[in-house]
């Protein structure tokens, strides 16, 4: 491989990451280019400029087969195709005004997500964000102006994606910041940590050699609501896919729960379990009837290693609430035949198996998803946790990683290098809090050069108050807001019980909002709601810093033009893709499209326009950038790194990456929760008892009577945050369950624009009038009963808003369900109300999961599903002229073009 990079001059390759979520940058890509423009992307060979020797690849070893890693970067289709998404035709290149808003007369907030926008100059609008900045903090005080900043986006360091604006902001004085919620694991955090602990996520901790222990002592796997061929893409790498299917060559069975056969099921299972979504619960409760009735669950560990374990067992035999669980009872809840119900039962009671997830999938972001995250966790217990071959596992690469590579917590060496928008980490005691609304916690900690300190120095005033991302749309909508927990990204389960408000006292409500994220109407819940409030009265100002034209960016008055990781200088930490630990250079692999900066220099020019601060002895840019150039940073970041010590910087340079040796003792780590296991006394779990609390103490202390999450898990049919069941009144009108899944060729809002991809079927489905649908998943069976023929437009919706979308009819779901990735881009027939994009969020329930867990529920909600007829749609078209009118482009949708005056 490293033979045919000879052919290639180092002034026309490059390496760059493909990850697309934020801190992280992923393995290293080879990025030919000529100078100007990238040409291709292809896999990046680890032994280009060192011998395998060097690089001590990791390997184990199980029923007679070697698992290790390929010796070329195992980069995604999105990576590969990235370069269409850099020249997208809906790249923002310049400035862009909301036509009908004039800061100093007519703001026209109605309008927004239906005027265009006229191109203006950078002096224009950064003088414009600045006039603004200061008129809100005048006005109302700097608590007015949220920033809305998140994770999912590229890779970056020096300029991240996310979080610049927030120094600035510091500098102005205390600001409202958005504090991202644990979403794709909302029922582990909310559910699963009262069971077993395992902060701060409440997936199963620690993760050592879960796979060599697996692939030694399991015999079942147990995929449920997982897509491995799916999840990974988002990390940069598909390593996990290639592990899946080396797990079945060496003989271990797949079985697959979810209600789609999806990519993964389609390709690794051995038996597919279509289950109708949300349900899950019942059926883990019929497991549990069984083993229990039929005394084939380990007793023993139970009444050693659980507390709480009988009153869970009256409820599931009925002796609570006269209703046992049976897989009769089960199986009318969530679809699966009784015969199947006890042949799973009865096939896990013989068999040594792990469950296997991605973060869990529509799984475990539903309404009152704690329950079925919870009874996992029993469930586990019950076959005894911690036993050789019986696990929760992650089919993601950085499980693979923190099984072979030095861990930062052993002492032993990992390159992480510092994101710079650790510089927006408040000071204080109360920033220490609100340091996790930003980012995950970890790269400051690290950072012991003493000018890289200064350099990245936190700012001296912490963010005034904080509002859950979830509920922007109440905070700007209603005069006051409540929650329990929340308060800290991936925070302890003891902030659970704690209450919090907004406005906070002394605090305004927000009337500006800055966003680097700006993908609330596709990503989050009820975003039709976000839509209403971003376009009510009380937001004044709505600034939008992005490189593509999409989503929220519709609802901005000024969007800022922003560079991709390909148009500058970084520097790359690849720790999580499951390949290889390594360090790499960034090089610029083609100039900048149109007059796009880096996110970083986009808010260096706003800090330029507000000039000299009195009360900081400084001028706003000096104090926001440090002065230090492009070059110096790179020099800074390879310092704190830690590689210096194995590479001169020079080195480094020239040869563009360092692998870091794995760990060769690493292998002697218990694997997961081995020693719990073993010894329970001694190596307690985080719970208060210290044990698996099948019914929790916490709980039952702080909501004993909460009917959505009960002190131990039940089935709850509905309750006051939602009744979206099949049982529901409202299925009169609204009869089928949505399941809203991470897409296959997407991440999140991202890379919906890949032309490249968009001409797969399963990605988008060509309609006759020639617009790019989102696909919508229906069962033959449910398709014939509504006159729906493959191909055909119709219609998602309930209460909430109409989506659009292509009918992709299939015997790969179960009937009953419509099935709409989330991810795809707003494209507004009428804004708030119908979309045309494929939006699905717009119509996902309103309500957290349950009354006192704060969290998103995307998934299994109820929605009717009919064919769009000629008449319907030419009545919109008479009666929203100007959203046809807009032009769309053929390969990629949704352009710049379409958008502008």
């Amino acid at each position: 491989m490293a033979e045919k990079l000879k052919d290639v001059t180092p002034a026309q390759r490059c390496l760059k990451g493909t990850s697309l979520i934020g801190p992280e940058s992923g393995p290293p890509s080879l990025v030919e280019t000529d100078g100007e423009k990238i040409v291709r992307i292809r896999p990046f060979p680890y032994d280009w400029q060192y011998d395998v020797s060097q690089l001590k690849p990791w390997q184990f070893s199980a029923r007679g087969k070697t698992f290790t890693p390929p010796l070329k970067s195992v980069i995604s289709f999105v990576g590969l195709g990235y370069k269409k998404r850099v020249y997208s035709e809906n790249r923002v290149r310049y400035p862009l005004k909301r036509v009908d808003w004039d800061p100093g007369g007519e703001r026209n907030p109605q309008n927004r997500g239906k005027s265009k926008y006229v191109r203006i100059t950078w002096d224009e609008a950064s003088q414009l964000v600045a006039d603004e900045l200061l008129r809100v903090k005048e006005k109302y005080g700097m608590s007015a102006v949220l920033s809305e900043t998140d994770l999912h986006g590229e890779g970056k360091h020096l300029a991240p994606s996310h979080g610049c604006p927030n120094r600035l902001l510091s500098m102005l004085g205390g600001y409202t910041i958005q504090m991202r919620n644990e979403d794709s694991w909302e029922g582990w955090v909310w559910g699963s940590k009262h069971v077993w602990g395992c902060e701060p996520v409440g997936e199963m901790a620690p993760t050592a050699n879960l796979y060599p222990d697996i692939a030694e002592n399991a015999d079942l796997l147990l995929y449920w609501g997982c897509d491995p061929e799916t999840t990974p893409l988002g990390v940069g790498s598909m390593l996990a896919t290639r592990l899946c299917y080396w797990l079945s060559e060496i003989g271990l069975k797949s079985v697959y729960i979810c209600p789609d056969l999806n990519f993964g099921a389609a390709v690794h299972a051995d038996k597919w379990i279509p289950i109708l979504p949300n349900t899950d619960a019942a059926l883990q409760l019929a497991i549990a009837y069984i083993w229990l009735t039929e005394g084939t669950y380990e007793k023993e560990y139970i009444d050693t290693h659980a507390y709480g374990f009988d009153t869970f067992s009256d409820y599931v035999l009925g002796n609570e609430d006269g209703v046992p669980k049976t897989p009769e009872w089960a199986s009318k809840k969530c679809g699966v035949t009784e015969w199947t119900i006890k042949a799973l039962a009865h096939d896990w009671a013989k068999k040594t198996a792990s469950i296997l997830h991605g973060n869990g999938g529509c799984y475990i972001r539903g309404p009152y998803s704690t329950e079925p995250a919870r009874l996992e966790n029993i469930l586990l217990g019950m076959r005894a946790i911690g036993k050789p071959g019986v696990h929760q596992a992650k089919v993601l690469e950085w499980s693979l990683w923190q099984a072979y590579h030095p861990l930062p917590f052993r002492g032993k060496f990992t390159p992480r290098i510092p994101n710079f928008a650790e510089m927006v980490r408040p000071a204080g005691e109360t920033g220490k809090e609100l340091a996790g609304c930003y980012s995950y916690p970890g790269p400051m900690s690290n950072v012991t050069v003493p000018e890289l300190a200064e350099l990245l120095r936190t700012m001296e005033t912490p963010p005034a108050q904080f509002i859950p991302k979830c509920l922007i749309h109440d905070a700007i909508l209603k005069p006051s807001v409540t929650w329990y927990g929340n308060n800290v990204f991936n925070g302890s389960v003891k902030n659970q019980f704690k209450q919090f408000k907004f406005p906070a006292d002394g605090c305004s409500r927000i009337h500006m909002i800055w966003t680097d994220s700006p993908c609330m109407s596709t990503c989050w819940n009820d975003s039709n709601s976000y839509i209403e409030a971003v376009r009510s009265d009380e937001i004044e100002f709505m600034v939008a810093q992005h490189p593509w034209l999409e989503n929220d960016c519709l609802l901005a008055d000024i969007i800022l033009p922003v560079a991709t990781k390909f148009e500058m200088d970084d520097m790359g930490d690849e720790h999580n893709s499951g390949n290889f630990v390594s360090l790499y250079m960034e090089r610029q692999a083609c100039a900048p499209i149109g007059e796009s900066l880096s996110d970083f220099d986009v808010v260096a020019k706003i800090a330029e326009k507000l000039g000299r601060s009195d009360t900081l002895s400084a001028d706003y840019y000096g104090l926001y950038t440090g002065n230090v150039t492009t070059e110096e940073k790179l020099a800074l970041w390879f310092k704190s790194s830690g590689t210096g010590d194995y590479i001169s910087y020079e080195d480094f340079k020239e040869k563009q990456y360092y692998v870091v040796p794995p760990d060769p003792d690493v292998l002697k780590e218990p694997a997961g929760m081995r020693r719990f296991y073993e010894d329970p006394e001694n190596n307690p779990l985080t719970t208060p008892t210290g044990k698996l609390e099948v019914t929790s103490t916490a709980l039952a202390e702080f909501f004993p009577d909460d009917e959505e999450r009960p002190p131990h898990p039940k089935w709850i049919e509905k309750g006051p945050s939602h009744d979206e069941r099949l049982s529901s009144t409202r299925t009169s009108a609204y009869p089928l369950l949505c399941m809203s899944n991470h897409g296959h060729w997407r991440m999140h809002a991202q890379c919906d624009d890949i032309t490249w991809t968009r001409e797969v079927e399963t990605m988008k489905i060509r309609g006759k009038d020639g617009y790019q649908y989102e696909p919508v998943w229906i069962h033959t069976s449910t398709a014939q009963a509504r006159g729906i023929a493959h191909g055909d437009i119709v219609k998602v919706f309930n209460e909430r808003g109409v989506v659009l979308g292509g009918a992709y009819v299939t015997e790969r779901l179960v009937p009953g369900v419509a099935y709409m990735d989330h991810g795809a881009r707003l494209d507004p027939i009428d804004i708030g109300k119908i979309d045309r994009g494929g939006a699905i969020n717009t119509i996902t329930p309103h309500a957290n999961i349950s009354k006192n867990a704060t969290g998103m529920a995307v998934s299994g909600f109820l929605v009717e599903v009919q064919k769009v007829t000629d008449a319907e749609m030419d009545g919109w078209k008479k009666q929203f002229p100007d959203a046809f009118a807009r032009k769309i482009d053929e390969a990629t949708g949704v352009c710049l073009e379409g958008w502008m005056i």
